[in-house]
């Protein structure tokens, strides 16, 4: 089988494609043929030894994939062969094959296809556990979502929604907010063109929002942090812009407000059932109609670093996959 290896720290051109021996499951292991992977931000940043997961070299990035159950380890007993499943991994799914731990695993809803299934599992858990968990969003509330083009912005608008509140969508480009208000943002704000503190006053009739999503840090945090609403939530989600910002502590004081770190590998890790409970209620929002991944764009094996360099560059909006068997 043909799979994607990182044997050197660099950016995504220096991966290469290579011929591996098919995949074995050890006891408590399915082996899965990989129909599609999603890309995420996180997999630009781990090639480069620029994670907090470091994994030892070489190896093969990916984390999240859809596919068809090939063979079952000892001890399995709830999958069988031919099941449709995703996953969620560590590492190893831009491959064609991985066999990862059954628990890891959960059934496909019927009706889903494969590159719909594997771009659901790191955003929507993510934006999830930062809007329902960690912020308490809701309804009736505000929520500013920075970076809401992106694949975890736009899940953050659409379970915004599904709650009930009323979202405010922040991007850099016209043709970004428009995906954003296709989504269920309800107002939107361009932040190379706007002045983001005024419009979100405009926005917010100066009360400011009450959660606000930032998973870009960079310049924009602070101008977003004065403007949060009395009690607000500041969900700290990540750093696509790669610059992690410094905010004035006496800012959170005047505001009563919060700032809140959003972790979900960490939180999938130690709370287990939590975490499951959060993905059943994803499927049946998904079932209803509420949330559907926004797709891209779709790469072949071969073109994983180019998917990476447009992730990277900001190309991407909403989610692209890897296909590993074209």
């Amino acid at each position: 089988m043909k799979a994607i290896l990182c044997k050197t720290w660099g950016l995504p051109d220096t991966l290469v494609v290579e011929e591996l021996p098919d995949v074995v499951p050890a006891a408590g292991q399915v082996a899965i043929r990989v129909e599609a992977a999603g890309v995420n931000f996180p997999d630009v940043l781990i090639i480069q030894n620029k994670y907090q997961f470091k994994p030892e070299l070489p190896f093969t990035p990916g984390s999240e994939l859809a596919g068809v159950i090939t063979a079952v380890g000892e001890g399995v007993t709830n999958l069988k062969v031919g099941d449709k499943v995703l996953a969620f991994v560590s590492q190893g799914a831009f491959a064609q094959q991985i066999a990862v731990p059954a628990q890891a695993v959960m059934p496909m809803p019927p009706g889903l296809d494969f590159d719909t299934a594997a771009a659901v599992t790191l955003t929507y858990g993510t934006s999830h556990h930062a809007v329902v968990d960690r912020a308490q969003l809701k309804a009736g509330e505000t929520m500013l979502v920075l970076g809401a083009a992106g694949g975890v912005g736009l899940a953050a608008i659409e379970i915004g929604k599904a709650l009930g509140a009323r979202v405010i969508a922040a991007a850099s480009t016209d043709e970004k907010l428009a995906v954003c208000r296709e989504h269920g943002a309800d107002a939107t704000i361009n932040y190379t063109t706007q002045d983001l503190r005024e419009a979100i006053k405009a926005e917010t009739g100066g009360k400011g929002p009450d959660v606000i999503y930032d998973p870009v840090g960079g310049v924009y945090a602070e101008p977003a942090f004065r403007s949060i609403g009395w009690r607000g939530r500041y969900l700290v989600v990540g750093f696509a812009n790669g610059e992690i910002p410094k905010l004035p502590l006496n800012l959170a004081l005047l505001k009563g407000a919060s700032l809140v770190g959003v972790f979900w590998g960490e939180f999938a890790r130690r709370e287990p059932k939590v975490n499951a409970a959060a993905m059943r209620e994803l499927m049946e929002w998904m079932a209803q109609g509420k949330i559907k991944p926004h797709i891209s764009g779709r790469y072949a094996l071969a073109d994983t670093p180019k998917a990476l360099n447009d992730m990277a560059a900001r190309k991407v909006t909403g989610k692209v996959v890897i296909q590993p068997q074209k």
